[in-house]
């Protein structure tokens, strides 16, 4: 079991304080393992067993027909004045689970956990009774640090080109070792899981090959920026009728399932947000290698990009699409600290490619970090406060 260190200090941060903790992230990303993890550190810092109620609502052992129930078989189990830890997985799978979950939180002997794989789990109703009482901990697959960690070999560059192709979600490891060939069929469970029991059934749509064709064709564009009207006039030139509105439609059903990310873009000197062209990245490389096969590897520094964006979220950041004058700069990650800047290249042996990738860096005028990462094998550099580092060594910090 590899040990998700960061989400588990920051609930052990939480840890008996006023509010929900929410884990929200695409199925099979590690939610439940992390609820494992969180529950044997309660163990071994003196909770006894029956002071911790684990229900995973998509066991069919739990089949609860609504919130009542829910509610009941829990409280039935609340027999003293001990704090009681609760841990709810998938509870969107109860019908009306928020009433149930609201009156378990006003209790002062819980504290509450759950976790959930799609976004509307914290709109609409829940975010109104909970408005202001709970933390989300919004988790992704494996970064490429906890990734390594599960492995002896240490060859860095083989792993991550690994990592880059299989991607990180959790269950790719033991089948790494084990039988590599079956990567595909495990993927193929988490893509059939999210987008024909999660995304189809809960939007009501009908048809699969309109939806696979606008979901390929967003995998196939990472890094580039698109619009609706890009997405529909291109299907529809292929044969494959649609319109912009459904476009935007089937977008929103795979970012509520944490199945893509959207980068808006930032005007630097403007200090504003764009509100066209958006890119968009997805939550997992290996995915992607699924649903596109052998084409999947055309385009190595947008498959980089795609990474570094994922661990920027993972370190905290609010990330943008730069724009400066005409150029662009790769990502603008924002947190209280202020802004760093990000170019993100394959390679910038050649001279031209260097001054390319460096011309945008050197136009924000400010005095933010600014930080251009490749895949080239030479120590870290430095061209007038624009740093160079190795990718790889980056994600390893």
């Amino acid at each position: 079991m590899i040990k998700r260190v960061e989400y588990l200090e920051e609930l052990k941060r939480w840890k008996d304080k006023n509010l929900i903790k929410v884990i929200t992230g695409i199925k099979g990303c590690g939610k439940s393992t992390l609820f494992e993890q969180f529950i044997n550190y309660l163990k071994n810092n003196n909770v006894e067993n029956e002071q911790i109620i684990h229900i995973n609502l998509e066991d069919a052992d739990y089949d609860f027909k609504d919130y009542k129930e829910l509610y009941s078989y829990i409280n039935n189990q609340i027999n003293s004045k001990k704090k009681y830890y609760i841990f709810l997985d998938e509870v969107q799978n109860v019908v009306n689970f928020q009433k149930a979950v609201n009156s378990l939180y006003i209790k002062k002997n819980i504290d509450l956990y759950i976790t959930g794989s799609n976004a509307y789990l914290l709109s609409g109703e829940l975010a109104t009774l909970l408005s202001g009482r709970y933390i989300e901990i919004k988790m992704l697959p494996l970064s490429f640090k906890e990734y390594v960690s599960a492995f002896e070999d240490k060859n860095y560059y083989q792993l991550f080109l690994n990592y880059m192709k299989n991607g990180g979600m959790p269950g790719n490891i033991s089948i790494l070792k084990s039988n590599p060939n079956d990567i595909d069929k495990y993927l193929d469970g988490i893509f059939s899981t999210v987008v024909y029991k999660d995304i189809i059934s809960r939007n009501n749509i009908t048809d699969k090959m309109l939806l696979e064709s606008i979901l390929k064709f967003i995998f196939d564009s990472i890094g580039s920026p698109i619009s609706t009207k890009k997405i529909s006039d291109t299907l529809t030139s292929k044969g494959i009728l649609t319109s912009n509105h459904t476009v935007e439609n089937y977008i929103t059903a795979f970012l509520e399932s944490f199945l893509i990310y959207k980068a808006e873009r930032f005007d630097v000197k403007g200090k504003n947000l764009l509100a066209r062209d958006y890119k968009y990245y997805v939550v997992d490389t290996g995915l992607r290698s699924y649903l596109l096969g052998k084409k999947s590897a055309s385009d190595m520094g947008h498959i980089l990009e795609n990474i570094v964006y994922l661990e920027l979220l993972r370190r905290g950041y609010k990330v943008y699409v730069g724009k400066v004058d005409d150029l662009e700069i790769d990502f603008v990650a924002e947190n209280r600290d202020g802004l760093v800047y990000y170019q993100v290249a394959l390679t910038v042996r050649d001279n031209d490619v260097l001054n390319r990738e460096l011309k945008s860096l050197q136009k924000t005028g400010d005095y933010y970090p600014k930080i251009l990462l490749t895949l080239d094998m030479d120590l870290e550099s430095d061209y007038n406060g624009i740093t160079k580092i190795n990718i790889v060594d980056w994600l390893l910090k």
